[in-house]
């Protein structure tokens, strides 16, 4: 058991010299790397992280849509479980979409956000 606490601990305070060891380009200084960090996990978080949690939300509503619907027939107590779990399931999208938008939120306030889509802010220059 301290093995393995050990180990873990050890591992811990290890990753964030792994981690700035992948940072290759160091001409921007740390306040640059920071600002490169937090972007990386922005998008991971927009890209893969969200969308993961919304599949298996989803997954989870269907779920509990056939524990309601075909396992529950005759049995209240199936019914009854597959209701919470679409309950749930719901609230579980609520929560994720409020966390996509404070997350969006933050990231736009602070600067963070990816630049807008081409066209959506109009060129101000005259020819």
């Amino acid at each position: 058991m301290k093995k393995t606490y050990y180990t873990f601990v050890s591992a811990s305070l290890l990753l964030p010299s792994l981690v700035s060891a992948q940072l290759a380009d160091n001409t921007t200084g740390d306040a640059g790397q920071f600002s490169d960090l937090l972007s990386n996990i922005l998008a991971f978080t927009n890209t893969v992280l969200i969308p993961f949690i919304i599949g298996i939300g989803f997954l989870v509503f269907v779920f509990g849509m056939f524990r309601y619907f075909i396992a529950g027939g005759a049995n209240d107590e199936k019914k009854e479980q597959g209701r919470s779990l679409m309950i749930y399931a719901t609230l579980g999208f609520v929560l994720i979409i409020i966390f996509w938008g404070a997350v969006n939120l933050i990231a736009s306030s602070t600067g963070l956000g990816s630049s807008p889509a081409p066209g959506v802010i109009p060129n101000t220059t005259l020819p």
